[in-house]
């Protein structure tokens, strides 16, 4: 089966007219795109974000104030456990608290969210990152994103990019086809 060098053409060109119209994120040249996400790390705590709770025993880590209403929404809470969950008014007497009812060796974890580009993802256009995305969501975190990024020093990457940006793609025609 021969390939259709005619549909190979057309590819190239909307490419081309893609390439040469869409945004590009302020983004120098030779620019392609990725996914952005973003991931909570752990920091010191004057820097801190928010905080975790890990929890030794589960050996499981857990937002804190996520961690915080389950048990409120989940447990049956009464008496001296019930009053000094209610007095919880911040981390650390929200750790005091896990400490003595439910991990003993629990320990606060401070984190901030801090942006990354995701591993495997490398696009030509802006478009094809954002399908990309939509079709693959459940992947990323709902704040995801396009992200322009440049191939800087790369004059394999710059060369092509730059045949695709000019290249003339209807004079692969033969002659005969042109009238």
């Amino acid at each position: 089966m021969s390939r259709d060098w005619r549909k190979d053409i057309e590819f190239l060109k909307s490419l081309q007219s893609e390439l040469n119209s869409q945004a590009n994120d302020c983004q120098a040249s030779p620019r392609f795109w990725v996914v952005g996400d973003y991931r909570w790390v752990e920091c010191r705590e004057d820097n801190a974000e928010r905080f975790s709770v890990y929890l030794p025993n589960a050996a499981e880590s857990y937002e804190i104030n996520d961690y915080l209403e389950g048990i409120k929404e989940d447990e049956e809470l009464s008496g001296e456990e019930l009053e000094e969950f209610e007095e919880i008014g911040c981390e650390s007497s929200a750790l005091d608290w896990i400490q003595k009812y439910q991990d003993e060796d629990a320990c606060l974890c401070p984190e901030i969210k801090e942006h990354f580009v995701r591993e495997n993802t490398m696009f030509l256009t802006k478009s094809e990152a954002k399908r990309h995305i939509e079709m693959n969501h459940y992947h990323y975190t709902n704040e995801a994103h396009t992200y322009a990024m440049t191939a800087w020093r790369s004059p394999v990457v710059e060369q092509l990019l730059q045949i695709l940006h000019e290249f003339d793609f209807d004079s692969l025609y033969p002659k005969e086809e042109e009238a």
